[in-house]
């Protein structure tokens, strides 16, 4: 099967930073299904695992983390897919990634691919959408349905992949969405995917949101660095709740959250699938439960670009795009 890796660890303008292969197709064994990808999603954690460092791989690696595809076979355990089934998911960081003809992963992280979408669409979706719907619903406990209705979310970094999916679940949910932009294009996006305001993180946040008449917001997502947790810190209110999902090196003074009794959370979408968590179940649930919001019309995939075919070539080209830091929304490779 046709499939992109590596062997160095090469910065991405390097022609050898992805190479095609050919290698062997696997075999779907106990509760894995063997899907024909048609379409992959290039996110931040693909950029970071390619990163250039003093480290040669044996044999080609193939990482990620996204993927839309068709069910080719399934192992004797699995009970949720069949042959021929649509599906899209995230992956597991802990075994061979998206970037190939075929590709084995647990049934209980997958969701049926919405209808609606085509491959590429859906391909866009899944990483970023189990972060953010953890980030709000299992990390900082809002409920989905909608008796938070009401309250306000700070999303900072609300441009990009995890906050454009992030925006949609947090109005769904019923709340006042405060979204961060720092460019033109970027503020029209998060308008137009339904953000109530848009302040601009490269200026003083809080005085900007006081603007609004808002002195504390109920809950933060730090969904781009956490170079902005005093600030986060600052606008939290008294036993409100802030999730981050980078940066876990970066100084986070805390006596503030005490004195304002606040949590803080970290949301990593692999957790489940890495220690194989009694609950994995739930990504194949809330993917199913994505899947369905889009068919209704009530949330839209967040592509904002595709390249085709999956080759070195455009894996580069995508990679180099998440690098620059101002990709907005999602960028996909789409077809073999």
């Amino acid at each position: 099967m046709k499939a992109v890796g590596f062997t160095h660890y090469l910065p991405v303008e390097d022609s050898n930073a992805f190479l095609d292969l050919d290698i062997k197709t696997p075999t779907a064994t106990g509760r894995d299904v063997l899907v024909a990808v048609k379409a992959v999603a290039v996110n931040p954690v693909d950029t970071k695992v390619r990163a250039p460092k003093d480290k040669v791989e044996e044999a080609p690696r193939i990482i990620g983390y996204d993927a839309s595809g068709v069910v080719e076979s399934v192992g004797p355990d699995v009970t949720l897919f069949k042959p021929g089934d649509e599906v899209y998911y995230a992956g597991d960081i802990s075994r061979s990634g998206t970037n190939a003809e075929f590709h084995l992963v647990d049934e209980r992280i997958v969701g049926h691919k919405p209808k609606s979408l085509g491959h590429a669409e859906a391909a866009a979706l899944p990483l970023t959408t189990i972060t953010a719907y953890e980030a709000f619903f299992d990390r900082l406990g809002i409920d989905r349905d909608g008796t938070d209705k009401g309250q306000s979310v700070l999303i900072i970094g609300a441009g990009g992949g995890v906050g454009s999916i992030g925006i949609q679940l947090a109005k769904q949910a019923g709340l006042t969405v405060i979204a961060t932009a720092s460019r033109p294009e970027t503020t029209v996006w998060v308008k137009e995917l339904g953000a109530d305001h848009v302040v601009n993180h490269r200026k003083d946040m809080v005085l900007q949101i006081r603007a609004l008449g808002m002195h504390y917001v109920d809950h933060i997502a730090i969904f781009n660095d956490m170079r902005h947790w005093d600030t986060a810190v600052e606008l939290i209110r008294p036993q409100g709740g802030i999730v981050s999902i980078d940066d876990t090196d970066i100084p986070m003074p805390m006596g503030g959250m005490k004195m304002k009794a606040a949590s803080l959370h970290w949301e990593f979408m692999f957790a489940r699938s890495m220690h194989q968590t009694p609950d994995m179940i739930e990504q194949h649930n809330l993917l199913s439960y994505i899947a369905a919001q889009i068919d209704a019309g009530n949330i839209k995939t967040t592509v904002s670009k595709i390249l085709s075919p999956i080759d070195a070539a455009n894996m580069r080209e995508a990679h180099r795009l998440v690098e620059t830091g101002q990709a907005k929304g999602k960028i996909v490779v789409e077809g073999f």
